[in-house]
């Protein structure tokens, strides 16, 4: 249970990416607003604030959520997972590789959403056929690549990890 203290803010334990953490939050602070600011890890992006681009998206206990709506308070306890835990800029994962090579991404303000998203999918179903790619991806919005060049970086990564 998170503890409120004298100033108002809140104490909050989760841990994110695999690292215990514990920050200070206002009680209507959002996730998306904790992880950017507070903690630092700024690879969630705000793009709508009403979770219909999914560009906030991280998978918080095995569940894929929108940080822009769920406050930071209900993270107590919480395992979370953003884009900063799937690879390092020395060991990307493949799906990271391929979204670089098949050029799956361009102004970057989807792309953290996209990775954690399909990440979530390909955990739960390594091979997905094109309608489920498209039917867990319907929340994330692009406007830059026009979704071709993911989709591509998608299945070059299912081809991949499903021969080896």
């Amino acid at each position: 249970m998170a503890v409120q203290i004298a100033s108002g803010k809140v104490a909050i334990s989760a841990t994110i990416n695999g690292e215990p953490q514990t920050w200070l939050s206002e009680p209507r602070e959002t996730l998306l607003e904790a992880l950017r600011d507070r903690l630092g890890l700024t690879g969630c992006k705000e793009g709508c604030s009403n979770g219909n681009c999914g560009a906030c998206n991280v998978v918080m206990d095995g569940r894929l959520v929108n940080t822009c709506c769920v406050l930071a308070v209900e993270a107590q306890e919480s395992e979370i997972t953003t884009v900063e835990g799937l690879g390092t800029p020395d060991g990307l994962i493949p799906l990271q590789k391929n979204f670089l090579e098949e050029a799956g991404l361009q102004c970057g303000v989807c792309t953290p959403g996209f990775l954690v998203a399909t990440k979530a999918l390909l955990d739960k179903n390594p091979n997905p056929t094109d309608d489920e790619i498209r039917w867990w991806l319907a929340g994330n919005l692009c406007r830059c690549t026009g979704y071709d060049k993911i989709l591509n970086a998608i299945k070059k990564t299912i081809a991949e990890t499903t021969t080896e």
